[in-house]
């Protein structure tokens, strides 16, 4: 990876993280990949489900591969608005409390966007207090949080917070930032593989098939957007970018190495197209790694698990921490990028 590709690629991370999009309301990071589009004059369009889709024509239009990476990020859905401006909520997607930890998270109203603190309670406190467990031997969920906003539940009503308004980590929490050639923040799942997307839309030029680079809605609570935008058009084969999770029962030896995964949660992937990509990735001198995922999904294995794609593959970047303060090598992030446009042309 060239210095100026590490730049570069951290600069539209960076834009993309600073974009809410909690599943079901991803309108902020919308208009960001929509205006990119416009500019590099590639034709993209919005579908009925949310997907942002990009096409780009190949010199075989018979042969078709959708690409995805989804915009959607986890967080949190309003349960119930309290007295004294307390608000409660429930996850949305893989999110755990104690990962995001008390601090700045941000509710967007229909109205406003109203910023309050994630809160635990005091620490200061006896067994009387119900929040001394947390202390000892209980793990926080979010039943045990709220959010302290100090509104009055009229003021909270003119914002529009309501059971359904979700909830994510305040903005000046999320601004990433450069551990040498790593990446760090929240939402690089699956900003990341958004920025790789964007890349291919700006370098792919008459590749040998038609090309789809679908930006994919509410993943995070099903792969709704991806389950949609399949059943819309055949294509022979998916390609879903996602991030990897780092951990020591998957032997993840190689931060800066992309990886192709045989099997997930959800299913087997297709190891013919696995084969195929590992064969470019050869020729072009990116070594993959391979690994066998639990606790985990993605566009490609649910899409093909419900036989709306007949093959699929889902190459990913490693990462530490996945579903929280994520940090993945920018290296495994370009070679990413490097072997889908050599893998297309």
């Amino acid at each position: 990876m060239s210095p100026s590709t590490g730049t570069r690629l951290f600069a539209l991370i960076e834009d993309l993280v600073l974009c809410h999009s909690p599943s079901g309301i991803e309108t902020e990071v919308d208009h960001y990949l929509l205006a990119a589009l416009k500019r590099l004059g590639v034709e993209s369009r919005q579908d009925a489900a949310g997907n942002i889709v990009a096409h780009i024509p190949g010199r075989d239009p018979v042969r078709s591969v959708a690409i995805t990476a989804h915009k959607d990020e986890i967080g949190a859905i309003v349960k119930r608005v309290g007295r004294g401006g307390r608000v409660e909520v429930r996850k949305l997607g893989g999110a755990f409390p104690w990962v995001y930890g008390e601090g700045v998270v941000d509710l967007l109203g229909d109205a406003a966007i109203v910023s309050g603190i994630l809160s635990f309670g005091s620490r200061h406190v006896s067994h009387e207090s119900p929040q001394k467990c947390h202390q000892d031997d209980k793990a926080l969920k979010w039943e045990d949080a709220w959010i302290e906003t100090k509104l009055s539940e009229c003021e909270l009503q003119e914002a529009g917070i309501r059971p359904g308004t979700r909830m994510v980590v305040g903005k000046h929490r999320k601004s990433p930032f450069r551990l040498g050639e790593y990446v760090a923040s929240y939402t690089l799942d699956n900003k990341a593989s958004v920025a790789i997307l964007l890349l291919l839309a700006e370098t792919l030029h008459e590749p040998a098939m038609d090309v789809h680079l679908a930006f994919t809605a509410k993943e995070e609570v099903g792969a709704i957007g991806a389950m949609y935008f399949t059943r819309q058009r055949a294509f022979d084969e998916l390609i879903a970018l996602e991030i990897c999770p780092k951990s020591a029962e998957y032997l993840l030896p190689h931060d800066h190495r992309p990886v192709l995964v045989s099997q997930d949660g959800y299913g087997l992937y297709d190891e013919e197209l696995n084969c195929r990509l590992a064969a470019v990735a050869a020729g072009i001198g990116v070594e993959i790694q391979r690994v066998v995922l639990n606790g985990f999904g993605s566009d490609a294995s649910i899409v093909m698990k419900n036989g709306t794609v007949p093959k699929a593959a889902c190459l990913g970047f490693p990462a530490d921490n996945t579903h929280g303060y994520e940090i993945a090598h920018l290296a495994a992030v370009a070679a990413c990028l490097e072997l889908l446009q050599a893998y297309c042309s």
